[in-house]
């Protein structure tokens, strides 16, 4: 027999004390409500542990009694994982669990809490004199648990991969309270099944990280970064493939971005400045990392290549920090400015990266013919093949409505599209509660055995995360 909300609350308390654990509708708030406000579920509490034996007490009470655990970090997930599905859940804040227990730049490892802020995480590196290189545009609330569980990209996974090849072990607890004491810095070890790689991109359906040992770099001496004109998503792979051949791992980042999205900030006002050299249908934001003794202008040079072979029209190279930080402003803007224009259809999605351009020309194409006016605003990580293809509605119509008619539509296409191109429905935001029917539907029926089988070995009654990602 399920338990009553008093008498979760009543169990929490004897385990954690009153103070880490909110009943109150109104304290809870902040924690329910997340960025796309697409889940409305409410919790039967959140507790915010304070350390691991709390955290583990708390889920052999929770295993016992069959209560539902939500771990959140930061709450800027975008697909549901780190809010409640079914109403009767415990959120799991490790908001304490905030130490950055050890860095160690001779072997270029850090070993961070689950609750610390991917930004502190960059300032405690740094101060080191050492760089961790995931970026995200949430980095000031994004908690490394979060970063972790959903497997995050970013910005950088050209040069240095996304969160799971930045792990290099973990700490978790597992739904019956044990503890998997996987924290390690070793770059071999062949003994077993790799089981880090489990618990990273599980998004909290198999335990809760609560530490994890991540691949630091040594501190770049500078960036060099450019905006640059290109006439469409074909030229900027021809770009893209010139940038790769001419700079080889100090190519750090080639983000696409479409002239639409310069529209939009310009008129709201986001930008303090146009931070291009002029106008043009699509902009590539390249960056190249220049370590200690290395001469500079090695992207000067490429681009210069660039235009003699006519690959490009125009370019801008930053020529200080604050020019840099207006192009990067620009870019991790692109989700933001869409909200100023109504509603918007989102897709994260990737491709094999040949297949980009193909991507952006038949979905918008196939989106056109089904919602007349809509308008493409598809961007991201070209150099990895991951495009944010969203769909703003048409100027001046209304968003309910737009929505009503055309979300599921939109997505149908674009899906297709992404599949037909042997592409991923889901590039870097993950499945969480989102994506959970579509999943079953394009996910090879093994490997949803094998995923099944492993949540019933590892949670076998259902309680970390419960509805997510496998439904």
């Amino acid at each position: 027999m399920s338990l009553s909300q008093s008498e979760i609350a009543s169990g929490l308390s004897t385990i954690l004390g009153h103070d880490a654990v909110i009943t109150d509708a109104q304290k809870m708030d902040a924690y329910l409500k997340e960025p796309r406000k697409r889940f409305h579920a409410p919790a039967a509490a959140v507790v915010t542990p304070p350390d691991v034996p709390a955290l583990q007490a708390l889920l052999r009470w929770a295993n016992e009694n069959r209560v539902g655990i939500i771990p959140q970090g930061g709450n800027t997930g975008l697909v549901g994982a780190q809010v409640p599905l079914l109403g009767s859940e415990v959120i799991v804040s490790l908001a304490r669990f905030d130490r950055i227990r050890a860095i160690d730049t001779a072997a270029g490892v850090m070993t961070a809490e689950s609750g610390v802020i991917l930004e502190n995480a960059h300032k405690a590196a740094e101060a080191q004199g050492a760089m961790f290189p995931l970026w995200l545009a949430s980095q000031g609330s994004a908690r490394i648990g979060g970063v972790l569980s959903s497997n995050a990209g970013g910005v950088n996974v050209l040069a240095y991969g996304n969160a799971r090849e930045l792990t290099m072990g973990v700490e978790a607890v597992l739904a019956d309270g044990r503890l998997y004491q996987g924290l390690n810095a070793l770059k071999k070890d062949n003994t077993g099944y790799d089981l880090k790689d489990l618990l990273v991109g599980a998004e909290g359906t198999l335990g809760i990280i609560t530490a994890a040992t991540l691949k630091i770099f040594p501190l770049p001496e500078d960036h060099e970064t450019a905006l640059v004109n290109v006439t469409s998503p074909d030229a900027a792979l021809t770009l893209f493939q010139l940038m790769r051949q001419r700079l080889g791992g100090r190519l750090n980042a080639f983000e696409l971005i479409p002239q639409i999205g310069l529209e939009f900030q310009l008129r709201h006002g986001m930008l303090d400045a146009d931070p291009t050299a002029s106008p043009s249908p699509w902009y590539a934001l390249i960056e190249v990392t220049r370590m200690a003794g290395t001469e500079p202008g090695a992207l000067q040079s490429a681009l210069e290549n660039a235009f003699e072979r006519e690959l490009i029209t125009d370019a801008t190279l930053a020529e200080s920090l604050a020019e840099r930080t207006r192009m990067w402003t620009f870019r991790e803007q692109m989700s933001e400015c869409q909200s100023k224009e109504g509603a918007s259809i989102k897709h994260d999605v990737s491709v094999p990266i040949a297949a980009v351009p193909a991507l952006i020309a038949e979905g918008s194409a196939a989106a056109a013919r089904i919602a007349p006016g809509i308008r493409p605003v598809p961007f991201g990580h070209m150099g990895d093949g991951n495009i944010h293809f969203n769909f703003s509605q048409p100027a001046g119509s209304d968003p309910k409505a737009f929505m009503a008619q055309y979300d599921e539509a939109v997505h149908e296409v674009i899906y297709e599209t992404v599949l037909k191109l042997g592409g991923s429905v889901s590039a870097e935001h993950g499945i969480g509660q989102l994506k959970v029917d579509l999943l079953k539907q394009v996910k090879d029926p093994v490997a949803l055995d094998m995923m099944r089988a492993i949540k019933t070995a590892l949670d076998p009654n259902g309680i970390l995360n419960p509805g997510k990602m496998l439904g």
